[in-house]
């Protein structure tokens, strides 16, 4: 972190937005036996398996976690997912990344998975920007936050270290 950086979510708050964000998912697919979460490579993906761990404590829901590869730099790019099409098809299925920024890498991921029939589909990211330039939006979230264009929101996945910072 450099000196201009302004801590928003500590670990302590992270855990509970995470928990906050399990219960949700839980509430939403109680009657459902199986949900698949895909994670955004990279800090999504780590989200993903965080709130996964989360809903196995408090549910009897398998959760099948699939990791989703998209290029940030040039989403149109083909996606990739480390399940095939008949592992969700049908299937609750939440996608999970850490920020949304301008809503790009989201409405991608959203626009893979509408390629196949799925129960219920849903959003989570731990931190909404609020400057988005897709109709996408987060249905579960760990904070809003209203920053300027010029400010970056920063999540930092390290082993006991977990916060988020804006720079």
């Amino acid at each position: 972190m450099s000196t201009t950086s302004a801590v928003i979510l500590d670990k302590k708050q992270i855990v509970h937005k995470i928990k906050r964000i399990a219960y949700q998912v839980y509430e939403a697919n109680v009657s459902e036996k199986e949900i698949v979460i895909a994670g955004i490579k990279e800090n999504g993906f780590i989200l993903a398996k965080k709130i996964k761990t989360e809903v196995e404590k408090i549910s009897p829901i398998k959760v099948t976690l699939c990791e989703l590869t998209i290029n940030k730099k040039k989403p149109t790019d083909p996606i990739t997912t480390s399940l095939g099409v008949s592992d969700y098809k049908n299937k609750s299925l939440l996608l999970v990344d850490d920020v949304l920024h301008s809503g790009t890498t989201l409405i991608y991921g959203v626009k893979h998975f509408l390629e196949v029939p799925l129960k219920q589909f849903k959003t989570a990211v731990l931190v909404d920007r609020n400057h988005k330039k897709y109709p996408v939006k987060a249905d579960y979230k760990g904070i809003s936050l209203s920053t300027s264009l010029n400010e970056n929101v920063v999540v930092v996945f390290d082993k006991g270290k977990d916060c988020a910072f804006l720079e």
